[in-house]
Formats: C-alpha cells, sequence, structure tokens
C-alpha cells in the first residue's frame, strides 16, 4: 500500500511537512492554526477555531475526506478557559455529523499570537486500488 502526501497548492512549505498524509482509506492531518491562506492570523480564540477548521477541511478535501469522515481530533489550546468559546464553534461546525473521537489539551505555547492548533485522522472517499 503506497503512502500518499498532499500539499495545499500555494502554502509556503519550508518546515517541510505534508498538509495531510493518506495511507490506504486512513487520512492523517498535520495541525492547523488560525492563518488564512493569505498570511493573516485572525483574532480571538472563536475566530482562530473557525479559520483553523476552515484549513482542516481543507486538508482533508486534499485527501478525499471531509469533517463528516472524521475519525479523530487532537486539539491543543494556549489557555484551557478558551475551551467553551472553542467547543462552540466545533459543535456548530460538527452538528449534524457523526461526532469524532476528541482529545483537547492545554499547551505550553504554539507560534506567537496562535491560541489552537487542531489535527484530524479521518477516512478517505476516495478509493485506492
Amino acid at each position: 500500500m503506497d503512502r500518499q502526501l498532499f500539499t495545499k497548492e500555494g502554502a509556503a512549505n519550508t518546515l517541510l511537512y505534508s498538509s495531510a498524509a493518506r495511507y490506504g482509506d486512513l487520512v492523517f492531518t498535520a495541525g492547523v492554526v488560525g492563518v488564512d491562506v493569505a498570511g493573516v492570523q485572525a483574532e480571538g480564540i472563536s475566530a482562530q477555531v473557525e479559520v483553523a477548521l476552515d484549513n482542516l477541511c481543507a486538508s482533508l478535501a486534499l485527501a478525499g475526506a471531509g469533517l463528516e469522515t472524521v475519525l479523530k481530533v487532537n486539539t491543543y489550546l494556549v489557555n484551557f478557559d478558551d475551551f467553551a468559546e472553542y467547543n462552540s464553534v466545533y459543535q456548530r461546525r460538527f452538528a449534524g455529523l457523526a461526532l469524532p473521537a476528541r482529545t483537547t489539551v492545554e499547551v505550553s505555547r504554539l507560534a506567537p499570537g496562535l491560541l489552537v492548533e487542531i489535527e484530524a485522522v479521518a477516512h478517505s472517499r476516495v478509493r485506492t486500488d
């Protein structure tokens, strides 16, 4: 089974990673943050979660997946006091979908100004055989 790597078009790949990797029918995303494709960082936790989830959707789509196929989500918050705001956006974006397993932890820091990072494992809708 070959591993396939996907990188968003126009993404600065100076850190040498793929936006998503697929192995068989499983998709693994890199962590995504609240910075849009133009490099603008969203202000506040809710806005950063929205942009991060937009970026997550884009990474998943590259590998033939979407929020509806997500099996597991890992979320890293700089301040766990932001959980309620994060969870509100998360609940809205996953509304009506089978909820994936989820882990949310507080981390000591992310890149300057970033409040959240999200990564996921999903099932690809694209057959590789």
